[in-house]
């Protein structure tokens, strides 16, 4: 990093940066004449004629300001700061592009930056308040580095400092600016409040610096690839994220794993920079200096991988593709000390013909030898909090809205009595997730479930077998997602209403897909990409689905590119491995499917349509089954080409080509908006 250059924080920061920018903050004072922020940016980039300096930046001779500004609540009497924080996403968007860096490359942000301060920034003459991490103190500002990015600056009179540490007296203070030779980042400056309208520009300017170099700008940004349009590439979608998250429209999770890999990404290129430092300082050719070439160059390859990672959680398009590995905490309670079992039963109200039909029908059957002992409740999300190992809940007919998420550790049993529409379970208020399932042996039927104002899908499968029987799901965003080494099997259901995937796929998970209805969604199921090293392939089973009406396809699988000669082999062995799928659409050995539901779905429906119907849908499931372990089979040769490279040329083919267990047969793909079958390559 050159000398003087400002330092970046690489993080998007947290809960309190987050307030600051579009929540809770300090009193606010009205702006004067009542105008609004977003007429602000409007009226100060207005085009002046009569002063070319200005031109594209405002006029210098507006009477009054239209910036809002803040009231401070220390204990040091401060004078009041300009409210700029508040500024929304398009006024930041166009500040960037269309007066700071427009087409500019990563290594001109700064010289395109320094010539923007040059035009709008007062050079002196106004006052501010320095604010560190430790004090706050107020100074004036005599003259603008623009080069360097830096004010230079005085302690104004009379001194007022408030320290979060220990005291600092007038003497501190004035050393410590002498060791800095009285010049400060201009990002580290809050512009005090004036009336008159004369600063306006300085403070809407040191706004964009210190926002882009807090939200926007990484230290490592100089020594990416410079052909490219830097506002395109990455200020956009960085700010975009920004607000994304402002506005709660990003999974907790995913703003976790974002923060949590900007740290990782930042730890590495400091220890990357320094490694490399101490490498070029040298002449030596030791074995020493040779040690650490390597390992900067496998420290270059994790900031590589970690940097591509950010940018998917960065694009809007992606994010929820590839989605992010949350690890839920939720614990078992297990059974109860006694071994007990109870059934739990949910109803606002009870009538006495409703409990009859319950005592008749699922309390006392005949086939019950043991006496049940039952609670009532009368919201579904009590009683399964009340829950423990192996107990039923019963839900009567009822709209039912719950204001939080249901987290189901235990394999216990959660059955609507009745219709579907007729047990409505309605979730209110923001949130991130519905329904949690972890469960060793969950079964959920018979339930309408409705999603609102929601980040993530209506139902996640973490761990263990989930099956979903009978029940209908109006989604929000995603729909159901089966995760790593989790197993879902949904039957008989219908699902719509999602703006991502109705159905999510992730690696090494086993999904089973039986006489279901997945439509009106962004997509009908996507498959999450499996060839990474890491993952084992999925177990993918879809039969007697109809997937219609999805804005893009009724099955995406993600997949990277990859190298020709994987191709090439891949071509020629998934030919024969497709073992489930005969060019008629039927299946070879329907026992080897593992689920005895298969038998009772795998009929000869589709003999009851015509000819070319029949050609349609079969071309559909084929092409499916074709492609997944086509995938399945590049996995494999990608694996035995890492053995080769280790030196490994004998290994056992069934031990290391994990092949995809794939059964796809008797789907019917209708009226979706790109077909029946799509790979999104990245």
């Amino acid at each position: 990093m050159a000398q003087g250059e400002p330092e970046p924080v690489l993080a998007v920061h947290g809960e309190e940066e987050e307030k600051e920018e579009g929540g809770e903050g300090p009193e606010l004072a009205p702006a004067a004449g009542g105008v609004g922020l977003q007429e602000n940016v409007q009226e100060l980039f207005q085009d002046d004629d009569d002063d070319d300096s200005c031109s594209d930046y405002g006029s210098r001779d507006k009477s009054g300001t239209i910036l809002g500004r803040i009231v401070p609540d220390g204990n040091v009497l401060f004078p009041d700061t300009f409210q700029t924080n508040h500024l929304l996403f398009y006024e930041r968007f166009k500040a960037y592009q269309d007066y700071i860096l427009a087409d500019c490359k990563a290594s001109e942000v700064k010289e395109f930056t320094a010539e923007y301060l040059e035009k709008v920034l007062e050079p002196s003459g106004w006052q501010a308040i320095w604010r560190t991490n430790v004090f706050e103190v107020l100074v004036e500002v005599v003259d603008v580095e623009y080069s360097t990015l830096k004010a230079v600056v005085r302690l104004s009179e009379p001194f007022l400092c408030d320290s979060r540490v220990s005291t600092f007296t007038l003497e501190c203070m004035q050393e410590l600016l002498e060791l800095k030779k009285h010049q400060l980042p201009v990002q580290e400056l809050w512009v005090v409040f004036d009336e008159s309208g004369e600063f306006d520009q300085t403070a809407l300017a040191i706004e964009h610096v210190r926002f882009f170099y807090q939200h926007i700008w990484r230290s490592w940004d100089e020594e990416d690839e410079d052909d490219f349009d830097y506002f395109v590439r990455c200020v956009e979608p960085r700010l975009r994220l920004h607000y994304d998250i402002l506005e709660d429209r990003v999974p907790s999770g995913l703003i976790a794993d974002y923060h949590n890999l900007l740290s990782q990404c930042e730890a590495l290129y400091r220890k990357f920079i320094n490694l490399r430092s101490g490498i070029s300082s040298s002449d030596s050719d030791s074995e020493a200096e040779n040690v650490s070439m390597v390992e900067g160059l496998k420290l270059y390859d994790e900031i590589e991988h970690l940097k591509q990672k950010l940018k998917l959680i960065e694009n809007p398009l992606l994010r929820y593709v590839f989605g992010y590995q949350k690890h839920t905490g939720l614990q078992a309670k297990g059974s109860r000390p006694m071994g007990t079992k109870i059934t739990h039963v949910v109803s606002s109200t009870i009538m006495a013909s409703l409990l009859q039909s319950l005592l008749r029908e699922k309390l006392c059957p005949e086939t019950c030898d043991e006496e049940l002992e039952i609670q009532f409740h009368s919201d579904p999300l009590t009683a399964v909090s009340a829950c423990y190992e192996g107990d039923t809940v019963i839900i009567c007919p009822g709209h039912y809205v719950v204001d939080g998420m249901f987290c189901i550790a235990d394999s216990i049993e959660l059955e609507g009595y009745g219709l579907p529409d007729d047990v409505v379970i309605e979730k209110r208020g923001k949130g991130d997730n519905f329904v949690d399932c972890t469960g060793a042996n969950i079964r959920i039927s018979s339930l309408k479930l409705v999603q609102h104002d929601a980040v993530e899908g209506i139902l996640s499968v973490h761990q263990g077998k989930t099956t979903l029987e009978n029940c209908v799901l109006q989604c929000e965003t995603t729909g159901v997602t089966v995760r790593t080494s989790a197993e879902l099997l949904m039957k008989n259901s219908d699902l719509y209403g999602a703006k991502g995937a109705g159905v999510e796929i992730y690696p090494g998970s086993t999904c089973t897909l039986l006489g279901n209805g997945i439509h009106h969604c962004k997509e009908g199921i996507l498959i999450k990409d499996f060839l990474d090293e890491h993952y084992d392939s999925p177990k993918i089973t879809m039969v007697n689905n109809v997937i219609h009406n999805n804005e893009g396809y009724g099955v995406v699988l993600v997949k990277p590119t990859v190298s020709s000669d994987v191709k090439d082999i891949a071509a020629k062995n998934s030919e024969g491995n497709i073992q489930t799928i005969k060019s008629n659409g039927k299946t070879d050995n329907v026992e080897d499917l593992g689920h005895e539901e298969l038998h009772e779905c795998a009929t000869d429906d589709l003999e009851l349509h015509e000819r070319a119907e029949i050609s349609e849908q079969t071309e559909g499931n084929y092409e499916i089954a074709n492609e997944l372990v086509a995938t399945s089979v590049k996995k494999s040769q990608m694996h035995k080409k890492r053995l080769s490279e280790l030196g490994i040329t004998e290994a056992d083919d069934n031990l290391m080509s994990q092949e995809m267990f794939v059964s796809i047969v008797g789907n019917q793909f209708k009226r979706n908006g790109k077909g029946s079958f799509g790979t999104f390559l990245f």
